[in-house]
């Protein structure tokens, strides 16, 4: 397992991390399992943001903009929901056969700024940020931020009804189907950006387990003209992808915006 971690690192030409990359917080959606079938099945997940990956020891994820979206496109609501000091759970009921997207997008905005010769910050919706700083405010920023975190899970044979684009922040368009994965097999995942694609943004892909091991096996992939990414899995297991833009122009004026994306996917035997 190991051996075939650090390959795939090599064979992917991957770049170094620092050490502050390696250990930064991580938010992840991790399912019981991705690939399910019979007559009544559930799928439990953890929602977290930790330090090491998948092994909740920093936060509990809020779940206040999670969405789930069934086959058909109908919103799913989570069951059995719990909120603990490192981490959030709940339930899926899988009603329909087909693909379900479990995710968490969160949007905001900020600014700091100086009044009175003191400083001050605000927190809001987007939509705010432009009438959010008084008059007079000097040493104002302005930010804007979209993180999407996600994961698939299937029942029965895999759909492709909830990979519709909303064209606003980062969004994963997958070639391959999210819920077929296998180690020794290439998958291809196209990146887009605004709804247009991501070329040259760099992925970070990450397998699970890292607590067990003394290298973390993470490599970094740039995506092509087209934002396509192909990875080949060297093993079975849990994998984060991650990916991240910043400094982009916002839409408040004078604002910097920042997105990210985020997903976690299982590869199979």
């Amino acid at each position: 397992m190991k051996r075939s971690l650090l390959a795939f690192a090599v064979a992917l030409g991957a770049v170094a991390l620092s050490p502050a990359a390696a250990t930064a917080h991580r938010a992840w959606l991790l399912p019981s399992d991705t690939v399910l079938s019979g007559a009544d099945p559930w799928v439990g997940v953890d929602a977290a943001i930790s330090n090491t990956l998948f092994h909740a020891d920093h936060n509990a994820m809020r779940l206040d903009a999670v969405m789930i979206t069934a086959p058909d496109g109908a919103r799913v609501l989570p069951e059995n929901v719990g909120q603990a000091r490192y981490r959030a759970t709940f339930d899926v009921h899988l009603r329909q056969p087909g693909t379900y997207k479990i995710a968490n997008v969160m949007q905001g905005a900020s600014a700091r700024f100086r009044i009175d010769g003191e400083e001050r910050m605000w927190r809001g919706a987007a939509k705010d940020l432009a009438a959010a700083v008084p008059a007079g405010a000097t040493d104002v920023r302005r930010t804007e931020s979209l993180n999407r975190v996600e994961t698939f899970v299937t029942r029965g044979a895999p759909t492709r009804t909830v990979f519709a684009l909303t064209n606003a922040g980062l969004e994963l368009a997958p070639i391959t189907h999210p819920n077929d994965l296998a180690a020794g097999e290439t998958a291809r995942f196209r990146l887009l950006l605004d709804g247009r694609p991501a070329g040259g943004l760099k992925v970070t892909v990450a397998p699970g387990g890292a607590r067990y091991r003394d290298d973390p096996a993470e490599t970094e992939i740039a995506a092509d003209a087209e934002g396509v990414i192909a990875i080949t899995w060297p093993a079975a297991g849990m994998y984060w992808l991650n990916a991240a833009q910043r400094d982009l122009p916002g839409a408040a004026p004078g604002a910097v915006r920042n997105v990210q994306y985020t997903a976690v996917l299982q590869v199979l035997p």
